[in-house]
């Protein structure tokens, strides 16, 4: 028994002893990396867009040439939605989505049922993005962002809110 016990006091040590030398070569480590690509970033940075986007090609934004239509993000006790939930708009229109009430609301699109080969475009239309192909939440009533579909493929882009996904808040944009 006793032999047992010094046995499990060893390898108590030995884990400790390892863990706490991986915890020192990972903050080392991950100063390292974090200084690396700060110091490439400025010379990387419009090749790491379209890699977020998946795609090859490097795509620009491209600027709203037609209308600017509005939709509101609204939750209450009518329940949680996009006004209007359904939008058909012309290439080159943009959307102003507005949050209104019972927020934090995003604008979220799925790369598997957007148009097949419009993520890169579609991504680089989004100025203000928390994660490929999802805005930044908005957090107070009139906080807003406008997404541009210029140069995105003709087609239905479904949209849900992250937070509110669950309790249907969903919509589409058709683009002509």
């Amino acid at each position: 028994m006793r032999f047992i016990g010094q046995v499990a006091l060893i390898t108590g040590a030995f884990v400790l002893g390892a863990c706490g030398g991986s915890k020192n070569a990972a903050s080392t480590s991950d100063s390292t990396a974090a200084s690396a690509p700060a110091a490439s970033e400025s010379a990387a940075a419009p090749a790491a867009a379209p890699a977020a986007g998946g795609a090859a090609s490097t795509s620009a934004a491209a600027p709203i040439t037609g209308k600017t239509w509005d939709v509101k993000m609204v939750g209450d006790d009518k329940g949680y939605r996009f006004e209007p939930a359904t939008l058909t708009i012309k290439q080159g229109d943009g959307v102003k989505f507005t949050m209104v009430s019972g927020g934090p609301h995003d604008v979220a699109f799925d790369s598997t049922t957007i148009p097949a080969g419009s993520t890169a475009q579609l991504t680089a239309n989004m100025p203000n993005q928390m994660a490929p192909l999802q805005s930044n939440f908005l957090m107070n009533a009139g906080d807003s962002e406008t997404i541009s579909f210029a140069k995105v493929p003709k087609g239905t882009y479904p949209i849900h809110c992250v937070p509110h996904l669950a309790l249907g808040m969903k919509g589409s944009i058709t683009v002509q």
